[in-house]
This record gives C-alpha cells, structure tokens and sequence, in this order.
C-alpha cells in the first residue's frame, strides 16, 4: 500500500496473482482454433494476377478509394453529426483494398499510366 496526497493506492489491484496466470495459459491451451469460413476467399483474392489493363482499369473503378458511405450531416450550415465508414465493417475490407492497390500498381508500372482520375 502506497500514501500519496492523502490517497491510498492498493497494489494489488493492479497485479494479477499467479494463479490466474496460469489458469488462462491452461484455457488458452485447450480452446480450438476458430473456424474462418472466408478464408477461402480472402485466399483467391490474394492470389488475383493482375496482367491486364481492361482488369486493372475495371478493379480500380470498381473498388472506391473511400468509404461512399462516409458523411457529415449539416444543418443550416453546422455541422450536427457524423457517420463513420461502415465499410471496415466489411469482412473482405482489406483484400479488396489490396487488390485495388496492385491494379493502381500494375497501371502506373506495367502500362505508364496516370492514376489520379481513379483517386
């Protein structure tokens, strides 16, 4: 127990005792590995060879370089709310953000294209 300004800090509050410690490495131990029924196809995404410029062209007009669904919500010039991107919500968010980044990639390396009209 620490005494500082009258205040009184308890240690042990903030210290795990030895036996929980062990008690979650023993939980942890027996848990099953969690079932990821999108594997397979964050896997094929992943694996999409990009040597096309139609393909390229189509994926990063496809796939939005932001959210769409982002929004300020303004009334009478003031600002009154904000709805967040929802589209992390999305469980393929990063594979097809990826997947739009190597068609960018493939177009301004393989083709000398410029890409600011997709940005």
């Amino acid at each position: 127990m620490l005494k500082t300004n009258n205040q009184r800090i308890f240690l042990t509050a903030f210290i795990k005792p030895l036996e929980e410690n062990n008690q979650t490495l023993s939980k942890k131990q027996f848990t099953q590995p969690k079932l990821d029924l999108l594997q397979p196809l964050r896997q094929w995404l992943d694996q999409i060879q990009i040597q096309n410029r139609k393909l390229a062209k189509f994926i990063a007009k496809l796939i939005p370089a932001q959210c769409p669904f982002e929004r300020d919500i303004i009334l009478f010039g003031r600002k009154i709310g904000h709805i967040p991107p929802m589209c992390k919500l999305n469980p393929l968010y990063n594979e097809l953000v990826y997947l739009r980044f190597r068609a960018l990639c493939y177009l301004v390396d393989q083709c000398g294209e410029d890409i600011q009209s997709y940005c």
